[in-house]
């Protein structure tokens, strides 16, 4: 027989008392505790008519109960879930599994509709209203975070990346003779590669080494050259990022916008996890205020601590976010949506707020003992105030130490790494890059020659070409820096514990290091390779 499910817990299996039902049950409770029962039940009503009202994070962040009535009975305003409902169409809100259905509490017809990813969906009223509420919630963290300039934003089922190529695609219709993105360089490969995906040039404007500290900062005169060697009608935009690894510092977007807007030239950054630092955010709102910019996207995980798979597009004008949501072909997912919906009830406006100062101290703190622990072990933080997320160490000492030994490949420096990661510390990286060339005698130190040094030599070594570009020492944000460093970085929900945690066993990590591991048994492997090889006769 063909296979028929009806899931136990649909949202239309639970029923809201109303005050009707309170005033039969005084016949049949003491009415003092039936009028108890009402008050208590009413207190979750205030909750939503304050939600409806006001649109909103809550005062108070709400707890799982309350959230998990709200979610069944807006989903059962979602025909898939109305008693009796017959669906004909091939697309019904059909769902097999129990588990998969408790898991999208039923909401799993989607949202939007194929002319736009925001419009209402007909047969999903409860769904069509999240959409709507967590974009005004979205909004509202956006504007606390400091961003006071958002007027709108669209809440995408879509990561950084994939976001970042549909604003691409959105603004060439706005701009038909746009076919360049003046890029400034951060070595992250979803930036980039958006800008492929939409079918589009980048134009690469290199960083440049700060002359007070050890930063890599935005070239302005090198990105007004190129707008203006192009011809500002073929750029489609200009395209910053704020939130990056030391050495690389946010780009100055508020100066860029203020450029942006002399030129005429679209403005879009990459905000993806700009909204936890107060300083980005500021640098935001100057832009807005002063300049031009036409988006910024951040990620709804690294900010919010939702699973990924969402991003928000935040605007000062309806342009560009509305452009997004009409081009998205097609209907989509509702989880991420839905994810940021419950994150954002939950935590309400003082949760958001905590977090955030949680994180600003924790940076401070952070600094201060990654600073101890980098010079206790004869090794330095790298200067890059500007960077407030994440911090640099300047491994070039263990270098050093290592090359006396007669050990002086650097490639062994990314053993840190992979130490720190078989101990359950993720999220740092060893970044490998080419020194750049002495220029004067004094750099070179008396009696030594004109001939470029070992570390030039390798130069081309840390290559890597992106959709047919090629990026010298790919992953220090520029073709030479200084030093080889290990990065580690101080991200909004990070507790002390954690980070202590990692002081404790990045000590651990340098000293086995010191000790050899990791080149011995490469030196062992090299040597059973060589004994299995036959003899040439």
């Amino acid at each position: 027989p063909p296979y028929t499910h009806t899931h136990p817990f649909t949202p239309s299996s639970f029923f809201i008392m109303n005050s009707k039902h309170f005033d039969l049950i005084k016949d049949l409770i003491s009415p003092s505790y039936a009028q108890q029962a009402e008050e208590a039940r009413n207190s979750h009503s205030k909750q939503i008519t304050a939600l409806l009202s006001h649109r909103r994070l809550p005062e108070t962040g709400w707890d799982d109960p309350s959230i998990r009535v709200l979610l069944q009975e807006l989903a059962s305003f979602d025909t898939n879930n109305f008693d009796g409902n017959v669906g004909v169409g091939e697309r019904e809100g059909r769902v097999i599994s129990d588990l998969v259905y408790q898991r999208h509490y039923g909401l799993t017809h989607g949202i939007g509709r194929s002319g736009d990813v925001m419009a209402e969906q007909p047969k999903a009223a409860g769904s069509s209203l999240i959409v709507q509420l967590t974009k005004y919630l979205a909004l509202d963290a956006i504007r606390i975070a400091g961003i006071k300039a958002t007027k709108t934003c669209a809440v995408l089922p879509a990561a950084t990346g994939l976001t970042m190529t549909l604003v691409f695609l959105a603004m060439k219709q706005l701009r038909p003779k746009g076919k360049y993105v003046v890029w400034s360089r951060i070595d992250q490969k979803s930036c980039f590669k958006a800008i492929g995906a939409a079918g589009l040039t980048p134009i690469v404007i290199q960083l440049k080494k700060s002359e007070t500290s050890d930063a890599l900062s935005t070239d302005l005169d090198a990105m007004r050259s190129e707008i203006e060697r192009i011809g500002a009608e073929e750029v489609l935009c200009i395209c910053t990022t704020t939130s990056t690894f030391a050495p690389r510092i946010p780009d100055c977007v508020d100066q860029v916008a203020v450029l942006a807007k002399e030129l005429d030239v679209p403005h879009v950054i990459n905000n993806a996890y700009g909204l936890q630092c107060s300083k980005i955010c500021h640098m935001i709102e100057m832009g807005c205020r002063n300049g031009r910019i036409d988006a910024f996207v951040q990620s709804t995980d690294k900010n919010f601590m939702v699973p990924v798979g969402g991003a928000i597009v935040a605007a000062p004008t309806n342009t560009l976010p509305d452009k997004v949501s009409s081009l998205y072909p097609g209907r989509a997912s509702m989880s991420p949506i839905l994810d940021l919906f419950i994150t954002l009830l939950s935590l309400g406006a003082p949760g958001w707020k905590g977090l955030l100062s949680e994180r600003k101290e924790n940076m401070v703190w952070f600094g201060k003992e990654l600073d101890e622990v980098a010079r206790a072990q004869g090794l330095r933080l790298l200067s890059c105030p500007s960077n407030t997320i994440s911090y640099a160490i300047d491994l070039s000492p263990l270098a050093k130490s290592m090359e006396a030994q007669g050990q002086g490949d650097i490639d062994h420096l990314t053993f840190l790494g992979s130490a720190l990661f078989t101990r359950r510390i993720s999220g740092p990286r060893v970044v490998l890059c080419d020194r750049p060339a002495p220029t004067t005698t004094e750099e070179r130190g008396e009696g030594e020659d004109e001939e470029p040094t070992a570390a030039i030599e390798v130069r081309g070594k840390y290559k890597k070409k992106i959709d047919g570009v090629a990026f010298e020492s790919y992953g220090a944000h520029a073709d030479t820096y200084p030093c080889c460093y290990l990065t580690a970085a101080c991200a909004i929900g990070a507790s002390r514990k954690e980070l202590s945690s990692f002081l404790d066993t990045f000590k651990g990590a340098l000293d086995d290091y010191r000790k050899g591991a990791g080149r011995k048994d490469k030196k062992d492997k090299e040597k059973d390779k060589n004994k299995e090889k036959p003899n040439k006769v």
